[in-house]
């Protein structure tokens, strides 16, 4: 894995990450609603779960890849297409009302193993994490070089970016959920992530590993 393939996913993952989906909301909510501290207990169950299905996701698709150069190929314009349709759709529901929303009120008992176990839940049941995991990340791993040390490069840095930006919607929650619930910002917001996304699925697409 060259430097500008490592650069180029970390970039990725950082507005992939960044994106209001279940977990960042559910981080988010347990903070306004319980504090910093105990939003920590959600962070660790939707980690927990985001390093399990990463991890198992790449240590299946070791052998394959190296027996499959072509369909490493196929899974390769996969995860461009993927980013691409995250980009559209972000785009095309930039006049529609968010419904990442959580509900405040069915929010588990405040014990932190509740918590973690909520957050975990809430992670293992993320589709896009799986298809996240078993479609994209291959993309960005040398068949011809030593996988282990790669999958752990990935891992690592998608840990990272997780979590510096479950410390950003803890942290700004209150000010995060009202900014977004403005309808033009929301547009704009949207506007911009959908054109990034579409750009990085380019960038995947012409770029060699």
């Amino acid at each position: 894995m060259t430097f500008h393939t490592w650069l180029l996913f970390a970039a990725t993952a950082f507005v992939l990450s960044a994106m209001p989906g279940p977990n960042m909301m559910h981080v988010m909510s347990t903070s306004i609603r319980y504090g910093v501290p105990r939003s920590v207990g959600v962070m660790a169950g939707c980690m927990l779960a985001i390093v399990l299905v990463v991890s198992a996701s790449l240590a299946g698709m070791a052998g394959v890849l190296a027996a499959s150069p072509r369909l490493f190929a196929v899974l390769r314009v996969i995860g461009a297409a993927y980013l691409v349709f995250l980009g559209v759709r972000v785009w095309r529901a930039r006049d529609g009302a968010g419904d990442d929303g959580v509900d405040m009120a069915t929010l588990p008992p405040v014990a932190m193993r509740d918590l973690f176990r909520d957050g975990f839940l809430t992670g293992i049941s993320n589709p896009k994490l799986l298809l996240f995991a078993a479609a994209f990340l291959p993309q960005f791993v040398n068949p011809a070089a030593a996988r282990m040390p790669q999958y752990i490069i990935l891992v690592v840095t998608f840990a990272a970016v997780e979590v510096f930006w479950y410390g950003i919607y803890a942290g700004g929650g209150r000010v995060l959920s009202a900014w977004l619930r403005t309808p033009v910002v929301r547009r704009v917001f949207s506007i911009v992530t959908g054109l990034v996304f579409m750009g990085f699925g380019a960038m995947l697409l012409l770029t060699r590993m």
